[in-house]
């Protein structure tokens, strides 16, 4: 079996390629900073010499292991925790302020941290917001160049093919993954330019109705009316970094999205798919909103860390992002829960709670925190998007004058 499972090293380099070349889109002399999985040093390692060829001054490679990480948290005192040395702090916020492009690639298990205390969590997610906050924000207002991409791993295979051997379930996600981002037929990056002038076509649209609010109805129990903040944009497929670099922050994606007024939800949200957050599974979940913040919930499994989630800080009740995919969308006709969001928010509508991104309102890059606040922007430590969409989704757009337009009908565009 060949390290790549049956998928030739070639197909498995081109990936590679799509994520330096299309992905962060390396310029000539610029630094970029990697992250990757330890377990995929060979993929990792593609990468960086994917970068060099494209013409980056220098690669920073930080590796990560999921296991050292839970030997982290059952491990550390709280103290350490909820410290995190200057250095390395520096190293991220460093980078971000150089304009340093950001690759992430991840694709950890999706239980992997399951049994881990939340409040251990919780307390490192506080300290690595303060500590980061630079870097966080120069990459949420789309500053920096950056994309997130995934790679198979076994545990994760595993979880998404119980009936296979390891060998197969890793062929399989690995063939999976190259489809999602249209690496299965044909040229990709003219594929990618193809699907981005898609994507752009349907923000054009919705920019032009200036909705004030979205409604949501389905058979699973959604009822839902959220505002959309005056002068909001809708984004989808490439961005524009502050210095003019156009890059795909998100490989694969099937979203466009834009900014809701967090001051303004109401009704309950009933989740269409299970939500991977911080190493832990939450499944059949209902949130209900009242001026724009969860008042009460429920979940099925992962209660305790739903709770953490919307415990974390008074933003992480409220919303961030609202984002329209198609139920028909090519992640969703393959029929397979992936539980992982960067591939199951491309088969669903969805919303996020926590953190807005800037660049979804007029003017949001330049405006403070303050500034955005007061427009309807949301402030959090979190951005965690959970999926609602379903094959009998109904969204209707409101207009300031009260005319509606049925957006989304039977999960699907309807106009």
């Amino acid at each position: 079996m060949s390290i790549f499972y049956g998928v030739s090293e070639e197909k498995v380099r081109e990936y590679a390629r799509l994520i330096v070349r299309t992905g962060v889109n390396v310029q000539p002399g610029q630094e970029i900073t990697v992250s990757c999985p330890v377990e995929h040093y060979e993929f990792g390692r593609m990468v960086i010499e994917e970068a060099y060829k494209a013409g980056a001054g220098e690669v920073i490679m930080r590796w990560n292991d999921q296991e050292e990480s839970r030997l982290f948290f059952q491990n550390v005192s709280e103290e350490v925790l909820s410290t995190i040395p200057d250095w390395k702090a520096e190293s991220y916020n460093y980078y971000a302020r150089r304009g340093a492009g950001n690759i992430s690639i991840g694709g950890g298990d999706p239980e992997g941290l399951k049994g881990i205390d939340p409040g251990k969590m919780q307390l490192r997610g506080a300290a690595s917001d303060k500590a980061y906050a630079e870097y966080n924000k120069l990459l949420m207002a789309s500053e920096i160049p950056w994309t997130v991409a995934a790679v198979p791993q076994k545990k994760w295979a595993r979880k998404m093919f119980p009936e296979m051997t390891e060998e197969e379930a890793m062929g399989r996600l690995w063939q999976m993954i190259l489809k999602s981002v249209r690496l299965d037929e044909g040229d990709g990056v003219r594929r990618w330019e193809e699907h981005d002038r898609f994507l752009k076509g349907k923000c054009a649209l919705l920019d032009k109705y200036a909705f004030e609010k979205l409604h949501y109805q389905n058979g699973l129990g959604t009822d839902f009316v959220v505002g959309l903040v005056k002068g909001h944009i809708w984004e989808g497929g490439s961005e524009t970094s502050g210095s003019g670099i156009v890059f795909e922050a998100n490989m694969p994606t099937e979203e466009i999205f834009t900014m809701p007024d967090r001051r303004v939800a109401e009704g309950t949200l009933v989740s269409a798919l299970p939500l991977s957050y911080r190493g832990n599974l939450i499944k059949n979940f209902r949130l209900v909103f009242r001026e724009g913040q969860v008042v009460d919930y429920s979940a099925e499994e992962g209660l305790e860390t739903l709770r953490s989630l919307l415990e974390s800080d008074e933003g992480s009740r409220r919303l961030g992002e609202v984002a329209l995919v198609p139920y028909h969308s090519p992640i969703s006709q393959m029929k397979t829960l992936f539980y992982n969001t960067l591939f199951d928010e491309n088969a669903s509508c969805h919303f996020a709670l926590g953190e807005c991104y800037p660049t979804t309102i007029k003017g949001g890059a330049a405006m403070t925190e303050e500034e955005l606040l007061e427009a309807g922007g949301n402030s959090s430590m979190n951005h965690v998007d959970f999926m609602v969409g379903t094959s009998d989704l109904t969204v209707t757009g409101i207009r300031e004058n009260g005319e509606e337009v049925v957006l989304f009908r039977n999960g699907d565009w309807a106009i």
